[in-house]
């Protein structure tokens, strides 16, 4: 039984035109080739050419859809659309310069297997490329945002209010498209990638949705994705990019900061 409000949208009716001011692709990663290793034992083998990448996780492999987009200086958002998991998929933050590397790979689950849980489910694995010496802070969950209200701009369109609650929790709220009055707060993890540098991700419950977005505060840019179930029951993996504008920050009292 379909338990949404009244005139909800659906995923794809929300996320038509979600991209138009998201930052352009970039080819600055064709012809190189990375091999990264993760935390948790993991290995990724990949070899960019234009528009896509070769890789292997040492158990399977292909050859995949891949875009490419410079969110920071030499720091890459890398989206891998897989052809034959089209239930999932991988983003990839990479910094070629100090070699870190966070990637998030998401999951639509069975509805029998999300049970009191969101359907889309997203796995979190910090690594380095292989071949030197990282440097730099190792991408970690992080409370920063925690108590900030933002306003994000995706198109003359969409506009969406999004308030930090806590390391577990954000509320959104639209402003400005065909969801306007609608907001929910959905399930979060963020990342700290670097100074001013973030990955931000929710996964909402009213809808089959989960969202990897890279947040740059030095230029205020958000730049990401939506893997989730249209309203005809489809997989989509849509791009999406906004203007940040910070609205305000609250702050705790010592021993009365969220969770």
């Amino acid at each position: 039984m379909n338990q949404n409000p009244k005139d909800w949208k659906t995923y794809d009716e929300f996320a038509y035109g979600i991209d138009t001011n998201r930052l352009p692709a970039t080819e600055a990663l064709a012809g190189s080739s990375h091999n990264i290793w993760f935390d948790d034992g993991r290995t990724l083998e990949l070899a960019f050419a234009k528009g896509e990448v070769k890789w292997s996780d040492g158990k399977e492999g292909g050859t995949d859809k891949s875009e490419v987009i410079e969110v920071a200086p030499k720091t890459y958002f890398v989206e891998i659309v897989f052809a034959g998991r089209p239930k999932e998929a991988e983003t990839l933050i990479i910094n070629t310069e100090t070699r870190r590397v966070l990637s998030i790979y998401s999951v639509v689950r069975d509805l029998k297997e999300s049970v009191g849980e969101p359907q889309v489910a997203q796995i979190f694995r910090a690594g380095v490329i292989d071949g030197g010496v990282a440097s730099g802070p190792v991408p970690h969950e992080s409370r920063d945002l925690i108590g900030l209200r933002a306003h994000f701009t995706y198109s003359p369109n969409h506009v969406y209010e999004h308030t930090y609650l806590s390391s577990q929790r954000y509320a959104w709220q639209c402003l400005v498209g065909v969801q306007r009055g609608h907001g929910d707060v959905d399930l979060t993890t963020t990342y700290k990638f670097d100074d001013n540098l973030y990955i931000f991700t929710f996964r909402e419950f009213k809808i089959a949705v989960a969202s990897t977005f890279f947040y740059n505060f030095d230029d205020m840019r958000s730049t990401g994705k939506f893997l989730g179930i249209t309203g005809d029951g489809r997989i989509q993996n849509s791009p999406a990019g906004a203007f940040i504008r910070k609205a305000s920050m609250t702050y705790y009292l010592p021993g009365q900061e969220p969770v």
